[in-house]
């Protein structure tokens, strides 16, 4: 019955941090060395996302009890799921970059913002900038007006300036 409570235990804490995440990657982590793995997860530990080798039958009842039944099918061999909690991108960026130099780690599929994807989406949206990338592209575009208002302001009192200079020089 010890073990039985402690399996149901661990699905339920999948199941919560499935319903947290706003991305979750699952990924075949076969072949990498033990350097790489721990690489792997020096950058996602970085970042703010949880990297762990989950059993896929846990996964599995976990994703049932949270309405992801779809995730089913990426859940064959070994996986490791990484969980992303604080935006959609971030995971699927550091671990699509790393699959590109080492071409053991497979990205399976996974599901983001509550959506089950497949391999090819999560490599698009590892191709999407960051939360912070998108809110400087935003601050850039809402400053271009005032830095394009002061710059025409400073020309014409230049302007101004210079040619009231001119007269007196004369």
């Amino acid at each position: 019955m010890a073990v039985r409570a402690e399996k149901e235990q661990l699905v339920q804490e999948i199941a919560d941090r499935l319903e947290r995440s706003k991305s979750v990657v699952l990924a075949d982590y076969r072949g990498l060395n033990v350097a790489e793995v721990t690489e792997l997860r020096s950058k996602l530990r970085e970042a703010g996302v949880e990297y762990e080798v989950l059993k896929n039958t846990m996964t599995s009842r976990a994703a049932a009890k949270v309405n992801l039944s779809g995730i089913d099918a990426y859940l064959a061999g070994p996986t490791a799921v990484a969980f992303g909690y604080d935006d959609a991108v971030t995971a699927a960026k550091i671990l699509h970059d790393f699959a590109k130099e080492h071409k053991a780690l497979e990205l399976k599929g996974g599901v983001v913002e509550g959506r089950v994807v497949n391999s090819e989406e999560v490599a698009d949206i590892a191709k999407l900038p960051t939360r912070e990338g998108l809110l400087s592209m935003l601050l850039s575009v809402l400053q271009a007006p005032m830095r394009n208002f002061a710059y025409v302001v400073q020309q014409v009192s230049e302007q101004k300036d210079g040619g009231a200079e001119a007269p007196a020089a004369e």
